[in-house]
This record gives C-alpha cells, sequence and structure tokens, in this order.
C-alpha cells in the first residue's frame, strides 16, 4: 500500500500564513527573534502563543515605547541578530521615525556597506470597522521616500507567507505593511519551508487588453471585482500587485501599460503625494508615448478616516469607484 504523501499545501487566513512564516523562519535560523508590544498574546493573531513554541526568549513583550524598542532592534541588526518589530498599528510607525529613517535606512550606506540591518518592521494598517483616524492610516507612501528601506505590500495569504520569509532573510531594513481588513482572507498556502516570494518581483492577477489597474495591498481584491464588473461590459481589464513597492517591478508594470495604453492606479492612502502619484510620474516618464489618455488616480479623500462607519466607507475607494475610474479612462464612462 502507497504511503500518503503530505500535503503540498494547506488552507490558512492573512494571519496563519504570517505566524507560519514567522514559525518557519525563527526554526531555520536562531538569531530570529520576535519584540513588540503584548506580542505574546496578539491583537491580530499572528504572534499568539508563538512564545509557548519556539521560546519564551525569543518573543518579547516589550513596553508601550515604540522608539525605544525599535532603537533596539536596530541595534540588535548590526550586530548579527535578525529582529522581527511588531509596530500594533501603523499609524505610530511616527514614533519611531528617527530610529526608521536615519538609523535603520542609513546605517549601511554610512559604513560603505560594511554594517547590515537585517530588520523587518511588520505593521497592521488600513481601514476596519470604525478604527478611526488615529489606527487606520496606510503609511507605505511616507516609507517610498526613503532611500535604504524596502516595502512590502502583501495582498493575501500566499505572498503574506512568501514575502515574509524573503524579508526576514534580507540584509536590509524591511517595512511589511499587513492590512488589518486582510487578516480573515484565507488561500492555499504552499507548506514547504523553502517557499519564498522574491521581493521586487509583482503578480499579474488577471490579463487584459484595455487598461492596466495597479493596485496595492487591501485593495486588491476590489480591482479584481471592478475587473471582473468591467468585463461583463466588454471592457478587458489587466490587474497588477506590485507586492513590493521598494523594490518595485517596473518592467511588469510598463509592459502593461504599453500593451493597454491606459493606466488606473488605486490605494486606500489619501490621494496627494500617495503611491498612485509616484506610480504616475514613473509612467509618464517612461511610457509616455503608448499612452493613449492620462492616468487616473483612485484613492482615500485627502482627510484623516472619519470614526463613523457611513462616512468611513465613503472615504474608502471600492470596487464600484475603482471600475468607474477605468471606465472614465477607455472612455466608457
Amino acid at each position: 500500500m502507497a504511503e500518503d504523501k503530505a500535503p503540498e499545501t494547506q488552507f490558512l487566513t492573512y494571519f496563519e500564513a504570517v505566524r507560519q512564516a514567522l514559525k518557519e523562519e525563527m526554526e531555520l535560523d536562531p538569531s530570529v527573534f520576535l519584540m513588540g508590544e503584548d506580542i505574546r498574546y496578539s491583537i491580530f493573531g499572528p504572534t499568539k502563543d508563538l512564545h509557548l513554541e519556539v521560546g519564551e526568549g525569543r518573543v518579547l513583550d516589550t513596553p508601550i515605547t515604540e522608539s525605544a524598542f525599535v532603537g533596539a532592534a536596530v541595534g540588535a541588526a548590526i550586530t548579527g541578530m535578525r529582529p522581527v518589530v511588531e509596530i500594533m498599528f501603523a499609524d505610530f510607525m511616527t514614533v519611531c521615525m528617527d530610529q526608521i529613517i536615519n538609523q535603520a535606512a542609513k546605517i549601511r550606506f554610512m559604513t560603505g556597506g560594511q554594517v547590515k540591518v537585517p530588520l523587518v518592521i511588520r505593521a497592521p494598517g488600513g481601514m476596519l470597522s470604525s478604527s478611526a483616524a488615529q489606527h487606520s492610516q496606510c503609511m507605505e507612501a511616507l516609507f517610498m521616500h526613503i532611500p535604504g528601506l524596502k516595502i512590502c505590500v502583501p495582498a493575501g495569504p500566499v505572498d503574506a507567507k512568501g514575502l515574509l520569509k524573503s524579508a526576514i532573510r534580507d540584509d536590509d531594513p524591511v517595512l511589511f505593511f499587513e492590512h488589518k481588513a486582510l487578516y480573515f482572507a484565507s488561500d492555499e498556502v504552499p507548506l514547504d519551508p523553502r517557499f519564498t516570494v522574491p521581493l521586487g518581483q509583482a503578480s499579474v492577477l488577471r490579463e487584459g487588453g484595455d487598461v492596466t489597474i495597479f493596485a496595492i495591498s487591501g485593495m486588491v481584491s476590489s480591482a479584481v471585482s471592478a475587473a471582473n464588473s468591467l468585463a461583463r461590459d466588454g471592457i478587458s481589464a489587466e490587474v497588477i500587485d506590485p507586492r513590493t513597492l521598494v523594490p518595485l517591478d517596473t518592467d511588469t508594470l510598463l509592459a502593461s501599460v504599453r500593451k493597454t495604453g491606459r493606466l488606473v492606479t488605486v490605494e486606500e492612502g489619501c490621494l496627494t503625494g500617495g503611491v498612485g502619484a509616484e506610480i504616475t510620474a514613473l509612467v509618464t516618464s517612461e511610457a509616455w508615448s503608448d499612452l493613449k489618455g492620462p492616468v487616473i488616480r483612485v484613492a482615500a479623500k485627502d482627510q484623516p478616516v472619519p470614526f463613523s462607519p457611513v462616512l468611513e466607507a465613503a472615504c474608502a475607494p471600492n470596487a464600484q469607484t475603482i471600475a468607474a475610474a477605468a471606465r472614465e479612462c477607455v472612455g466608457k464612462n
């Protein structure tokens, strides 16, 4: 009788995929450890009771002082450890901006490459259930301006696991943004501990010929829904998830825009100075002659995120606003 083969995949939620990545990397590499506020309890779930599986000394609860424990993590990284820090809400990265921007992002350059900073900062962000102005922000665009930082924006469980494993193994500081609304999204996730997703490699989720939709993080599923709606109207939309903003897979993006001639960017962060603005600048610089019309940016309104569920929903993009932008882009609104 043939032996049963071990399953190659497992149906996991996003937060379970993050947890699996952390556990696997800690088992593979003794220099990996976790730090953060209440991470043994884990408000969103990825690190709950992980210390019982990997050891008390490798999952460290910290005081409520982001500047101190991110600074400590930078110090640990430059002395050979691979810390993974959790900022409970991405909004509170503002408390430790000096440690991220002036220390972690700069040290390798200031030492001529002699000192590495293999640090990962996990940061749950985005709108979810009236979290309001101080617990709902998308911070990706702010950090894109800082050389020396890599930025991951996984939009599903497979990428959450694969990108996090790559981030932990990277020798540069990586900001790993996890959208809170995605934590219970589920998918078949590879179980092989060797599985990774390379940084800087976009995913074409849906092929099309009329318009390119470039969407990140929590907006990716809405972009796919919009593309399905557009297809019923005879509009063929190509959906690109960059997976990482730094490094950015410009080849995949530009190839798509040169094929479709049109681009819609989608993000949950604010419109002004957002990710879409940088993508628009890139495309108009590199593929101007291929564009059939102006790039359209879809983003949250330029305002603090409201507490009211009705106002919160009105502030954020959705599949309907994405589809409307695409129709405008192809002249079929």
